[in-house]
């Protein structure tokens, strides 16, 4: 009869006796495990990918296959919607123009389905490259803390009307929102469809960058660095540039902002906080755009002016300082159990 195996995979004492006559030698019982590994108990947000698996190598075959993977899936969105406007003959009127479809809620809709898509390219990445659960991206816990991620949207929402309200009466006298390319107010039907495909299709989009940048990419670097920060600047840098090359003062908002998301994420241990502000900016900008007729604008973030620039140096750490604040309150953990 075989002994009993021990905590949890070491090797068992060798009695002596019956028990292991005709075994010249003792079975092996450093087997791995077969299914997904977490990171140790009191690991940071950043360290929930060093759960010893994959080899010292093993963290760059996992960043190669995942940002290949989500790029072929944003071609293969585009080039879907290539083909689905060709078959309806729903194509742009224009010749060079940038768009998809001609109508703008189908066009954004095909842009917000092919950045969505790349939420789970990264869990299956983890999951199936990293060897650990999906939820450790989402956070500390292994799961998204939904109500967490409720109290952060009702902080976020308000904040976000706040903030885009001073930007609007700062810049009304310069450029007045539907007096650019927009052709004003669409009616109220196209209005409401416009504001569902949005509410249903936004969170995802939002989420997908969080996921991307604040998360996986942020936990693929702490495999192999010790400090979070050159994992947080890195991916916020690259969240800059992946919006384009606008302004510079739309890429300092950029920075800036990601830079302290980085921050909170590792501050409250999971990505909550900052898919609720993104999702409340996102939601708030592309409706403003919706009833001013100006979703078929192709312009970014990067693109912002100087006056949204100088609202978001206060706006940003007054949401991130308040989170941390109300995180505290709620003694909500940031280091995995």
């Amino acid at each position: 009869m075989k002994p009993d195996v021990p905590e949890p995979w070491g090797e068992p004492p060798r009695p002596s006796g019956p028990a292991w006559q005709g075994w010249e030698t003792p079975p092996a019982w450093n087997h791995p495990p077969a299914g997904p590994v977490r990171a140790p108990s009191g690991s940071r947000y950043d360290q929930q990918g060093r759960n010893g698996q994959g080899g010292k190598l093993g963290w760059l075959g996992e960043l190669t296959v995942v940002l290949v993977l989500v790029v072929v899936a944003l071609f293969a969105v585009a080039l879907a919607g290539i083909i689905i406007a060709e078959l309806l003959d729903a194509g742009p009127a224009a010749a060079d123009s940038d768009l998809f479809f001609e109508d703008p809620v189908a066009d954004v809709s095909v842009q917000l389905i092919g950045l969505a898509a790349a939420i789970p390219i990264v869990l299956g990445g983890v999951r199936w490259l990293g060897r650990r659960p999906a939820g450790t991206v989402s956070s500390v816990a292994g799961r998204l803390r939904w109500g967490w991620l409720g109290w952060c949207a009702a902080v976020a929402f308000p904040l976000m009307v706040v903030q885009i309200g001073l930007m609007i009466a700062w810049t009304w006298n310069d450029e007045p929102l539907g007096d650019s390319s927009g052709t004003g107010f669409p009616g109220w039907t196209a209005f409401l469809v416009s504001l569902v495909v949005l509410v249903a299709l936004v969170p995802f989009q939002a989420a997908a960058e969080e996921y991307v940048f604040r998360g996986w990419l942020v936990q693929v670097i702490g495999r192999v660095v010790r400090s979070p920060w050159p994992a947080v600047v890195l991916a916020s840098l690259l969240f800059a540039l992946a919006h384009g090359f606008g302004e510079l003062t739309g890429f300092i908002l950029l920075f800036y902002s990601a830079l302290w998301w980085g921050w909170l994420v590792i501050r409250t241990g999971g990505l909550e906080a900052v898919i609720a502000m993104h999702t409340a900016n996102n939601l708030l900008a592309f409706g403003l755009a919706a009833g001013f007729g100006e979703l078929a604008d192709t312009g970014t973030a990067a693109d912002a002016p100087w006056q949204a620039m100088v609202v978001e140096l206060v706006f940003a750490p007054l949401y991130c300082l308040t989170m941390a604040r109300i995180a505290d309150r709620r003694e909500l953990a940031r280091l995995s159990p």
